[in-house]
């Protein structure tokens, strides 16, 4: 019942209780009219057939004394039962010897081919009863009648016409049963469906449905309202959580305020408080190399020159500091951003710094993204700049930058240098940690720590691929390229 699908739930139960009920009566007249039928079939078959009988049996002397009056005397007694239409007395040949017929009534009556002597059988002209007329027991003729089915039809009319009448009056019933159905059913239905409308809309969840009694209905109704109570609950639950994390979040804020303001301070202390006494350290070591060489040997030269390195180094770790420390604090401003551009500038600089011109650095392009774009340069100054440094002792030093196929927006800067062991990669990224010792390559190992700081910063990830003495390669992720 597809076509009920856009009802509401009373045209839905009105619609089927009228549809039962007509359904219903339908099916109940047509097997009682079936019914009329057949037995009036039968009733008609019987009447006919005894009149028949009756009338063969005195229709014996006319035909064996010729006698055709007495025959169509005898036939015409037939006029007291208006079901006859025709009949016919015939001799054994087939040949008409006495007939009647009603007025207006068709030709006169004729045995069909093959119709056996005693027959009674139905066709387009009513019935047809055929019985043998016999004389000490030999038939001597036969006797047709034929009898209407006009009082079957009139009888089948009125019937239709009551049957009518039932069907409506039964319509205008079940209307009026399903109204009151309606209201039973439905109405906490529709009810309920209100209440929980009201709760989607307005986010209400003090609302409830009426009680609908102790059917199943009113169980559903029930158990609406108290999921509606145990929603409430966990509502004024999440709310006072809800204060309560404001308030510890607002707590935290405070905290968070007055940490950074101690790690300015810090920073300022760093900047101007550490700074001054490296600079006397490296400005007195200097004045010392230079007003005492001649009275100093090797050795106390080599010192001095220690000294100047150590403080240089030490400057060099207070300015990486500073800059992380710097980065955390920077307001992320997004924007569409050319990393090929800068991959590009970075590389003119990293250029300059190799004096042989050996390196060779390919830059993909069309590579962007959506980032903070002065925090996406020192992102690439680190990682471009670890790569050149690490393939500056092999004879053909390369730096790539571009795009991973098939993973989104995966950038990554990759080189043919020294490489590292997997084994150590989640060394990488922490603070001043160094997989290679000064000796071998410089560096302070803040570096590493500044990319992930800044990836993190934007909501991405940043992982490392190594092998010893093949090179490495960095793959980075920003919030929403990925």
């Amino acid at each position: 019942m597809s076509f009920l699908g856009s009802l509401t739930i009373g045209r839905k139960l009105t619609s089927i209780s009228v549809l039962s009920s007509v359904t219903a009566l339908l099916s109940a007249s047509a097997a009682f009219l079936a019914y009329d039928v057949h037995t009036f079939r039968q009733s008609l078959t019987r009447r006919i057939a005894t009149e028949a009988e009756i009338i063969g049996f005195n229709s014996a002397s006319p035909i064996l004394f010729k006698d055709a009056e007495a025959a169509t005397a005898i036939l015409n007694g037939l006029t007291a039962e208006p079901s006859v239409r025709a009949a016919a007395i015939l001799d054994l040949g087939g040949t008409r010897f006495a007939s009647y017929s009603r007025e207006g009534a068709a030709t006169p009556l004729a045995a069909p081919a093959g119709l056996p002597l005693t027959s009674q059988q139905f066709g387009p002209q009513g019935l047809l009863v055929s019985v043998p007329i016999q004389f000490e027991g030999r038939a001597v003729g036969r006797l047709l009648i034929n009898a209407e089915s006009r009082e079957l039809r009139e009888r089948q009319w009125r019937y239709a016409g009551i049957v009518a009448i039932v069907l409506a009056c039964s319509f205008v019933l079940a209307l009026a049963i399903s109204r009151v159905v309606e209201k039973t059913i439905s109405g906490p239905v529709l009810d309920l469906a209100a209440t929980a409308r009201r709760v989607s809309d307005g986010k209400d969840y003090t609302v409830r449905a009426r009680p609908a009694g102790g059917d199943e209905i009113g169980a559903l109704v029930s158990t609406f309202n108290a999921m509606l109570e145990r929603i409430e609950g966990q509502n004024s639950d999440l709310e006072q959580a809800r204060t309560e994390l404001e308030k510890r979040v607002e707590a935290r804020t405070r905290e968070l305020a007055a940490s950074n303001k101690e790690l300015e301070a810090f920073s300022y202390s760093v900047s101007h408080d550490l700074r001054a006494p490296l600079r006397a350290i490296d400005g007195f070591s200097k004045a010392l190399l230079d007003h005492c060489d001649a009275s100093l040997d090797e050795k106390g030269r080599h010192y001095l020159q220690r000294v100047r390195a150590g403080t240089k180094r030490m400057g060099d770790l207070i300015d990486d500091m500073l800059g992380l420390a710097k980065i955390s604090r920077k307001e992320l401003t997004r924007q569409r951003v050319d990393l090929s551009a800068i991959a590009e500038r970075v590389a003119a600089e990293l250029a300059g710094r190799d004096s042989g011109h050996r390196l060779r650095v390919v830059v993909e392009a069309g590579l962007t993204a959506t980032a903070d774009s002065g925090l996406v340069e020192v992102l690439l100054e680190n990682l471009m700049g670890n790569a050149w440094k690490f393939s500056s002792r092999k004879d053909d030093p390369t730096v790539q930058v571009g795009r991973v196929n098939g993973k989104g927006r995966v950038f990554y800067v990759r080189d043919n240098g020294a490489g590292f062991d997997m084994a150590y990669a989640d060394k990488l990224f922490g603070a001043f940690q160094r997989l290679h010792s000064d000796a071998e390559f410089e560096g302070t190992g803040i570096g590493l720590a500044t990319v992930q700081r800044i990836v993190n910063r934007h909501g991405g990830r940043v992982w490392a691929e190594g092998e010893p003495g093949k090179g490495a390669a960095f793959y980075f992720t920003l919030e929403g390229e990925a």
